[in-house]
């Protein structure tokens, strides 16, 4: 049987080619090596400010994008976060065997605090356990992640490692499968990480039309004229000339960047139409899928017994040897 593996996903809004280069490309090519496991962590988005009336429509979105960007429910299991209480349950355990310690020294806490510090909650604070409960429910081989997630990855093997020394051996130790994604910055301050947050004119959505990824991209800062030195802001756009365009024609913006002669008003136009065209299978699929809400359904219910299935025998396991099982 192929090894399994799980990661997750945040709904809080449309999916960007940030997030399509950094996870889900990855997890669409991932599904014909594992028994891949892909979790909508709605439970994890709570921890921002949202608007409770767009929540569950950010929820069910996530799970169209998902699916038309590839994920296949006969290949992969693909299920909500709060469907399945066993995460939350196995959190609160794991938070009582976490020293403070091992939170406060999270980098994620203090940059999120940092950016909503009218909402500094504690879920923001101890939800590095939650992160566990929901890699370890499922035992997986391993977590595919970016380098900037192996802090929360030895968190959760720190968490396996003192439940396996205190009630037995329980958990195996997570690898990391270690993915080289690109690093996609926000069109408009590139010294910031493409993000939501930020507005949607900082991101290029994956459903966004060619006219309307042509206008945000003519907005994005380019070189400030300093000769032969590229610009936080152009980096980023020869990295998505990279992942979307041909080496050849990167090969030829490059020159022209090096000789002084480059025009960005044609490497944004040919960019745009890249971009589009790329995700023009992905828009097709994704409008098909909201005029059969039935089949969604079916694919969020059937992916919900079959991580629960898994998840329900590990909690049990694990009440059993703490002592709750009378």
């Amino acid at each position: 049987m192929e090894q399994p593996i799980l990661s997750g996903i945040q709904p809080t809004g449309k999916l960007h080619i940030g997030n399509y280069l950094g996870a889900v490309s990855n997890w669409v090519k991932l599904q014909d090596q594992y028994d891949c496991f892909f979790t909508i962590v709605d439970m994890h988005s709570l921890t921002a400010d949202y608007k409770p009336a767009e929540k569950s429509q950010q929820i069910l979105s996530t799970v169209i994008d998902l699916l038309a960007s590839g994920i296949d429910p006969e290949k992969s299991t693909l299920f909500i976060q709060s469907q399945l209480p066993e995460h939350a349950e196995l959190a609160w355990y794991f938070a009582t065997l976490t020293p403070i310690a091992f939170l406060e020294r999270m980098t994620q806490y203090k940059d999120k605090s940092a950016r909503q510090k009218e909402n500094i909650n504690a879920g923001l604070f101890i939800y590095p356990a939650l992160q566990a409960a929901d890699i370890l429910l499922y035992k997986p081989y391993g977590v595919p992640v970016g380098e900037d997630q192996l802090q929360h990855l030895e968190l959760t093997n720190d968490i396996a490692r003192k439940f396996n020394a205190r009630f037995g051996k329980t958990f195996e130790l997570i690898k990391p499968l270690l993915t080289k994604t690109p690093r996609i910055m926000s069109l408009l301050d590139p010294s910031k990480k493409m993000s939501k947050s930020l507005g949607d004119q900082h991101v290029i959505n994956m459903s966004d039309e060619v006219k309307v990824i042509e206008k945000k991209l003519s907005r994005a800062v380019t070189d400030t004229g300093k000769s032969g030195q590229m610009s936080a802001g152009t980096k980023n756009l020869f990295t998505l000339l990279e992942n979307f365009s041909t080496p050849d024609e990167v090969s030829f913006y490059r020159e022209a960047f090096r000789a002084g002669n480059i025009k960005y008003s044609d490497l944004k136009g040919n960019l745009a139409k890249l971009i589009a065209h790329h995700f023009a299978p992905y828009r097709k699929k994704r409008a098909e899928l909201e005029k059969n809400p039935d089949y969604v359904m079916q694919v969020i219910a059937t992916g919900r017994e079959k991580a629960r299935a898994i998840a329900s025998q590990t909690l049990q396991e694990v009440k059993t040897k703490m002592g709750l099982v009378i």
